[in-house]
């Protein structure tokens, strides 16, 4: 815990920490705080004064815990707090610098709701920073995302109708395992009973959100980040191989995820997966990698790579 904060500061601490985890001894409470004992005791003394009722029990199963119709102050951040919260949310949302956006006015009610001293820090620096809107981020609809968020907390199936990048619209039943935010992206990470089988949609393409009345039980030793980078290349329309002669450590480090699986073959390896674009496949991916590569199949992946070889061929061609 940072040793500059006043002590108001860390009796609101020590309030929200006795919201979260009612019955805390004073010995634990401290130990939450970063402070002693007695320094404790003086943090519940000032939220006494403010008025807010900490009960105090002794015996084996004592502690401290608020009294009943608690009602809590408004938040209270700190300087770095505040400044840590408007920079987070212009770097994940550029246009927030605008009041006129619906994160932006969020954020202006934030700000107006900061102490004064903490509250001209924040508006400066939302006035006077500048973000580069990311091109390929895609920000999806808060309801649809809270509708997700909420059936994988209560292990709801549900029935989603998704519109793929071509315009293509179907609806999947699936058990929602997270959703998974990764280079400004939001995926639902779920199995699919339609394809029996683990798949990723971007929820900005998820249309709507019907629950199910089944139940069901995520994997017990899910890893969402991890099993997203391993699924987000599977699945795809167009299926995918390329194989390199290079060992597999030395391609490793040039495959992204989405490329699909990297295989040892050999004195080789061979990625397979599969995508929904050959041409951007072949121009922003396999063009990256700086080693001896050759695409066995599929055709459309054989004609996007000849494509690109014929169009940078013939940027070369001619004198000089």
């Amino acid at each position: 815990m940072p040793t500059d904060l006043s002590p108001t500061a860390r009796a609101l601490r020590a309030l929200e920490i006795l919201r979260a985890r009612p019955g805390l001894t004073g010995g634990e409470l401290a130990a939450c705080l970063g402070v002693t004992e007695r320094a404790a005791r003086r943090y519940v003394g000032i939220l006494r004064e403010a008025g807010i009722p900490v009960e105090s029990v002794r015996g084996p199963y004592g502690g401290y815990r608020l009294g009943r119709g608690t009602r809590l102050p408004p938040v209270a951040f700190t300087e770095p707090e505040a400044l840590g919260l408007v920079m987070a949310v212009l770097d994940g949302q550029p246009a927030a610098a605008d009041a006129g956006d619906l994160v932006g006015g969020a954020l202006s009610k934030v700000i107006r709701a900061l102490p004064e001293s903490v509250g001209r820090q924040a508006a400066a620096l939302r006035e006077h920073a500048s973000a580069a809107p990311d091109r390929f981020s895609a920000r999806p609809d808060p309801a649809t995302t809270s509708a997700l968020v909420a059936a994988i907390a209560d292990r709801r199936r549900v029935v989603i109708a998704y519109r793929s990048e071509s315009g293509d619209e179907w609806e999947a039943e699936v058990d929602p395992w997270a959703v998974v935010v990764r280079y400004g992206r939001w995926y639902l990470l779920c199995h699919s009973h339609r394809a029996d089988a683990v798949r990723t949609y971007r929820v900005d393409r998820v249309r709507r959100v019907r629950r199910s009345a089944h139940a069901f039980e995520p994997p017990g030793d899910l890893d969402p980040v991890a099993a997203l980078e391993e699924n987000l290349g599977l699945g795809w329309t167009f299926a995918t191989r390329v194989v390199f002669d290079a060992p597999l450590a030395e391609v490793a480090p040039w495959i992204r995820p989405p490329m699909g699986r990297l295989e040892p073959s050999g004195g080789g390896c061979v990625l397979v997966g599969s995508t929904r674009n050959p041409a951007m496949y072949a121009q922003e991916w396999l063009a990256n990698v700086p080693l001896p590569f050759r695409v066995e199949g599929g055709p459309e992946l054989r004609a996007a790579v000849a494509a690109l070889a014929a169009r940078l061929t013939a940027a070369v061609a001619g004198p000089g």
